[in-house]
């Protein structure tokens, strides 16, 4: 595979004044987007990938419950993390089994397999300020393995500030369909990521260092501008990931 296709798109920015920032159409959480019987006991972090994953596979015309899906965070459900952290600081503190369900990494693919009735195989990961770029990677090997196509989200909600003050903000998430291959109807080729000289944009640089998922706003303003073939640097870290994106043919 040399190439892969980019069927549709999603995004959720709860922040208003940064949605009003972005060159792109973002919402904020749908609520409508999870079902009413899992709506109470999802986070903020479940409910932001549920959001943008909808919108994506809606705009790529693909029934949720046929793609397999990769979904990747950096701090995954860290709100009910930091809830049973402080439980367990207390005296007689207790932890609720339900809170502890809902802590691990993989509890919005989880939610989203059992929202969706999908049975494709869905993964997890985390990978830090490169948690975008190795989910596009992690994709790309997917694609390139079994052909097809996939739902990847990458997602992060607001962290605790008593983690790490001043990181982990603001809340956003983002979703792709992708395809191996060339697919009629694509709104753009992206290609093998890969280590490379792409510069991160000055100016949503310090946003994507505080909020990792925001590292996907290059790739999102190529999509939605149409603009000429180059390479998108798919991380604020000095890692220098990218990958070469074509809207043009």
């Amino acid at each position: 595979m040399d190439r892969m296709s980019l069927l549709g798109y999603g995004v959720c920015a709860p922040d208003a004044a940064l949605r009003e920032t972005l060159p792109f159409a973002a919402s904020d959480i749908v609520r409508e987007a999870i079902p009413a019987t899992l709506r109470r006991r999802s986070s903020a972090a479940t409910q932001l990938a549920f959001s943008a994953a909808a919108a994506a596979c809606g705009q790529a015309g693909r029934s949720p419950s046929s793609l397999p899906a990769i979904f990747a965070s950096v701090a995954g459900e860290i709100q009910t993390t930091d809830l049973l952290c402080r439980e367990l600081a207390r005296p007689e503190g207790v932890v609720s089994p339900n809170a502890f369900h809902n802590s691990v990494q993989n509890t919005a693919a989880g939610y989203w397999s059992i929202a969706q009735q999908c049975t494709q195989p869905a993964s997890a990961l985390a990978a830090g300020h490169d948690t975008f770029a190795m989910a596009l990677l992690e994709a790309w090997c997917q694609l390139a393995c079994s052909g097809g196509e996939l739902l990847l989200v990458c997602y992060d909600e607001t962290w605790p500030a008593p983690l790490d003050p001043g990181r982990g903000e603001p809340a956003f998430a983002c979703a792709l369909v992708l395809a191996a291959g060339d697919v009629a109807g694509r709104l753009a080729h992206i290609g093998r990521p890969e280590r490379g000289g792409a510069e991160f944009p000055e100016a949503w640089r310090a946003m994507a260092e505080r909020m990792p998922a925001l590292a996907a706003l290059p790739l999102l303003d190529l999509a939605a501008s149409g603009g000429k073939a180059r390479a998108v640097p798919l991380s604020a870290a000095v890692s220098g990931w990218q990958a070469r994106m074509n809207c043009d043919d």
